[in-house]
């Protein structure tokens, strides 16, 4: 959550990050230090978007598209307006829309390496040019 925090303030508006990690990896918790870095939003309002595709936290935007059928869907709900809305989305299960996320978007990976402890790999996301 505090690096979370900290990256999350020096986040520029427009900002695509996408979460991935296996379950109970701590892709929530990263994005509620995310809120708490950009809009001061207290952790314990950010909720897992598990049975909606979005939570809005102030200007971050919390999706989880792992119930989205495909882009189309996505589109149809009009979400991509939240790319350019000056806010920073967060997606889990972005690999659900690949060829519409922006081409600048961020891959964040987040890895259990104890129970109490997470490694996180930031790069650029190339998910879609490589599958993963």
């Amino acid at each position: 959550m505090a690096f979370g925090a900290s990256l999350g303030a020096s986040l520029k508006p427009n900002t695509v990050l996408c979460l991935f990690g296996e379950l109970g990896a701590g892709k929530t918790t990263f994005v509620k230090g995310i809120a708490r870095g950009v809009a001061g939003v207290p952790s314990e309002e950010v909720v897992s978007p598990t049975f909606v595709y979005l939570n809005v936290y102030g200007n971050v935007y919390h999706f989880d598209l792992y119930r989205l059928h495909d882009c189309d869907e996505f589109l149809s709900l009009g979400f991509e307006e939240y790319f350019f809305a000056g806010g920073i989305c967060c997606i889990e299960w972005s690999e659900r829309i690949a060829p519409i996320v922006p081409e600048k978007a961020v891959k964040v990976t987040l890895s259990h390496l104890t129970e109490e402890s997470r490694e996180i790999i930031i790069s650029e996301c190339q998910i879609f040019e490589d599958g993963g």
